[in-house]
Parts: C-alpha cells; structure tokens; sequence
C-alpha cells in the first residue's frame, strides 16, 4: 500500500461502502461514508453534523464547512435518504442524549479519531490497493463531479472552496472536459 494518491476512485468508494455490510455498526458507518463521498465533507465537518442539519422532508442536508468555506445546503438523494432512515431508526433505539447525527456506542458524538479508524479498517477489508482516509471521500466527490462534466464554478459551491484554486485540481486532469469542443 505505498500508493501516494490522495482520492478513490468511484469502484474504491463502492467497495469502502459494500465493507460496511454485515458490520457491527452497518447503518451509521454506511451512512457516514456515503455522505461524506456525496457531500464532500471533511471528518470534523460529517462528525460535527447534528440531526437539525438533516431534513428529511425536504430531501436535504445543510452542510456547514470549516476552514472558511462557504455552508451551503445540498439535496439528497433517494439512496441518502434511506440510509439516513435506516441510521436513525438505529440511532433512536440507542437512547443518545445529545443531537449529533453520528454517534459512538456510548453514545457520545463520533469522535474524528473513530471515523479514521473506521475508514482505515473498511478500506483494508474492501481490499483496496490505497490506504483510505476520510479526507480521501473529499477529493473522491470533486473528482466524480467532474467526471459527471459538471462545471467548475459548481464544484467550488458544491464543495464549499472560497478559492478557485482549490478546486481546479479535479477538473485539470479530465479529459472529458473537452468533449463538446470541435463539434
């Protein structure tokens, strides 16, 4: 595992999640990880999401970013939905006193240090060639936008840069991105 890439890929996301199944804490840490890829967060960000950030009804997610990023409110999806369903139903049968949405088996907030530790350990039993860090469901999100030919000024938005620089580096290396030249 000496790959010094800082993303997975779009198969890697799908094995981290499918690892998840079967696993003691299945429904948060699936959770957790889809929305960390869909949404772009960072560990302190996800782990410091509280169930008030969640609208079920309304089908979205208000995402407050740190480092000075602009918070932005993002829809879920029909997959996002039900896995946050599934989460709660298990979050609600734990009793916890607090709001965060993800919680420790005491009950307490997810702590930055577990998320790490959980992300690590489904990346190694997905098999994956890249040793996975939370902050590598980040750069996976910029990447697959871009991959989907979305334009860059949105995946600055979407993922809360105040800077464009920051969020050029996925789209750089796309090729797809000339696609519609030279009709």
């Amino acid at each position: 595992m000496n790959d010094d890439r800082k993303h997975l890929t779009r198969l890697e996301v799908e094995k981290l999640l499918a690892a998840t199944k079967g696993a003691r804490h299945e429904a948060r840490d699936h959770c957790l990880i889809l929305l960390m890829f869909r949404h772009g967060l960072r560990v302190s960000e996800a782990v410091g999401l509280k169930l008030s950030d969640v609208d079920m009804e309304g089908r979205s997610l208000h995402v407050k970013r740190l480092k000075r990023g602009l918070s932005t409110t993002h829809p879920l999806r029909g997959d996002e939905l039900r896995t946050l369903k599934a989460w709660l139903a298990e979050r609600q049968r734990m009793k916890p006193e607090g709001k965060a949405l993800f919680i420790s088996e005491r009950r307490q907030p997810l702590s930055r240090q577990m998320a790490w530790v959980l992300i690590r350990d489904y990346g190694e039993a997905a098999g994956l060639a890249v040793a996975s860090h939370p902050h590598m469901l980040r750069h996976a999100c910029g990447y697959a936008l871009a991959d989907q030919g979305a334009d860059t000024r949105l995946i600055q938005d979407y993922l809360g840069h105040r800077n464009i620089q920051h969020t050029v580096q996925y789209t750089a290396t796309n090729p797809a991105r000339f696609e519609r030249l030279w009709r």
